[in-house]
């Protein structure tokens, strides 16, 4: 059953980090172009390069989720890539539940508030030329972190059932330098 869920939550998951590659592909060009108008035609516009950053957030904020779930975030391994798989799981298990879901849920509830007065006040950009509606890309911030809840619940999924021996630990994922 629970080995089900966890693939179920995992197809989500991979779908969500599908959309946020495609942003980053659309931010990717998105920066292309700002660099082609400024520097070839001598024209930039404040819409676009607003719109850079904007699409930056969102890449980064939805991609911490998707780098949970493969096993790709940041960590202090020193003493970690010693344990055995069990000890790994229960670091996991613990960690996610004392130091990542408190985090996310104090995020979230910051972050309400700041997103409706956003909405409430119909925030626009200070730049002239700049994007409207502000509170889009607020409203990310909230929701980002309602999918890395979403994220957790995936991962303490996984290393349960590492404890059951239904599966394998995720490799860590390591920078080549």
């Amino acid at each position: 059953m629970l080995l089900k869920l966890e693939k179920i939550t995992d197809k989500i998951i991979d779908f969500v980090g599908y959309l946020t590659g495609i942003l980053l592909l659309l931010m990717i060009l998105n920066v292309s172009y700002d660099v082609a108008m400024r520097y070839i035609f001598h024209d930039s516009s404040i819409a676009m390069q607003e719109l850079e950053w904007h699409l930056f957030s969102v890449v980064i904020l939805f991609g911490t989720g998707y780098a949970l779930k493969d096993n790709a975030h940041v960590r202090v391994d020193f003493l970690y890539d010693r344990f055995s798989p069990k000890k790994q799981a229960w670091v996991n298990i613990l960690g996610t539940i004392f130091f990542l879901l408190p985090l996310a849920l104090l995020v979230i509830y910051g972050s309400i508030d700041y997103v409706m007065d956003s909405y409430t006040t119909h925030e626009i950009s200070q730049d002239p030329g700049g994007l409207p509606y502000r509170w889009i890309i607020k409203s990310m911030i909230p929701l980002s972190f309602i999918f890395l809840i979403f994220c957790a619940f995936n991962f303490l999924l996984h290393n349960i059932n590492v404890l059951k021996g239904l599966e394998k630990p995720l490799p860590i994922e390591e920078d080549e330098l």
